[in-house]
């Protein structure tokens, strides 16, 4: 039965591991296709940001809805019928004969996104409980090299074919690949329902006394987070250029910040075995405050190298706490993940007007603001755990 076990468990977590390396290209292709998506619709640049804001209300959508799901249906048909949602968005995205259907289209696939994102989530803390920490990173890694390589598929797709659309259809191909993986397994149960669980177990996904404090400020410190690195790789390129940069220069601060976090949540794993989720949260929030104050008066390509660095185990050694500190059901965790998109929609768009408000020299401090804040948040989250 252990070793059974063991192998089943590598069986899903690799799953999920090529779950999140196709919903990092699926997000990751949208930046680099919208110049040929604006070209297609006839939309202004204006217009077609609407798709950012449309795949957000999706992903907030997605992340309440699949909790629910998940919880009372077997996980892995619940993924299955994402994929395909998300497949078929991909296929009919470059073919959309005008600017509303294409909002249309992106809306939905924001919810099939994050559906197996937060899906994913939570099938993998329950298939690891207590040793979810460093398999978490290793999922968030895969999610940053799916980001990374989707410009890359835009750019090879353009080479061999002449045409974008190949990128959304090779992305769809691939995604459709999962349904195999998933068939495969049952998804892992939570915790009252594995058979494998001492007795007494199924106590542990009732409500405690505190979970509500404690979930309030975990959905605060993840609203936080994405919030600032969204801010970030959304900013960074038009901070420097206001403070004189080449544009093409510019633009490169961004691959910087990626490759950086990649490479983060890539050391994380192996670090959460070694060290105490608390410690690496506080060197992360420390390199990351560290590395805004310095923003004025050192290279911006080694700020945005730090930045990235900083941001890298934060969202996964969030999430690995919140197993640590409650039973997280599927819904706890679409909670947490509406709480992201939150932030990921609300942080950024306060940063234009700040910016026309304020000056260029606003932005350092609005991102040690949220690194402030996030050391704040962490510390009363320190306190709520100790006092359970």
């Amino acid at each position: 039965m252990p070793l059974f076990q063991s192998a089943y468990r590598r069986r899903v977590t690799l799953t999920y591991f090529l779950a999140f390396i196709a919903i990092g290209l699926t997000g990751g292709l949208l930046g680099p296709a919208l110049p040929h998506l604006a070209e297609m619709t006839g939309a202004s640049m204006s217009q077609i940001a609407l798709l950012f804001t449309a795949r957000a209300l999706g992903n907030m959508l997605g992340s309440v809805s699949v909790g629910v799901l998940v919880d009372r249906l077997p996980g892995h048909p619940v993924l299955m019928a994402m994929v395909v949602v998300m497949a078929l968005g991909l296929g009919l995205a470059p073919l959309s004969p005008s600017l509303a259907v294409l909002i249309g289209v992106i809306f939905v696939m924001g919810f099939a996104e994050v559906s197996i994102n937060a899906g994913s989530n939570t099938l993998l803390l329950w298939a690891h409980r207590q040793a979810a920490g460093p398999y978490i990173s290793a999922l968030h890694f895969c999610f940053a090299l799916g980001n990374m390589l989707a410009p890359l598929v835009v750019v090879t797709a353009i080479l061999l074919t002449g045409r974008f659309e190949w990128a959304f259809w090779l992305v769809g191909l691939y995604s459709l690949t999962l349904l195999f993986w998933l068939r495969r397994d049952p998804g892992p149960r939570p915790p009252e329902a594995s058979p494998e669980a001492a007795p007494g177990a199924a106590t542990t996904a009732r409500p405690r006394r505190g979970d509500a404090r404690l979930l309030g400020t975990l959905m605060l410190l993840f609203s936080l987070y994405v919030g600032a690195e969204i801010t970030f790789a959304g900013w960074i390129t038009a901070y420097a250029v206001l403070q004189g940069q080449p544009r093409e220069g510019a633009a490169l601060l961004v691959t910087l910040f990626w490759l950086a976090l990649s490479a983060g949540r890539l050391a994380a794993i192996p670090l959460l075995r070694l060290t105490s989720p608390w410690w690496l949260l506080l060197g992360c929030l420390g390199l990351g405050l560290a590395s805004a104050l310095a923003m004025p008066w050192l290279p911006l390509w080694l700020i945005a190298l730090g930045y990235g660095l900083a941001a890298s185990a934060i969202f996964p050694t969030l999430f690995s706490l919140c197993n640590q500190l409650m039973s997280m059901s599927g819904k706890r965790t679409g909670l947490v993940f509406l709480a992201s998109g939150l932030g990921a929609m609300l942080v950024p768009s306060l940063t234009g007007p700040l910016l026309d408000g304020a000056g260029a020299g606003a932005f350092p401090w609005l991102l040690a603001a949220l690194m402030g804040l996030l050391l704040l948040g962490v510390a009363v989250l320190h306190r709520l755990a100790r006092g359970r």
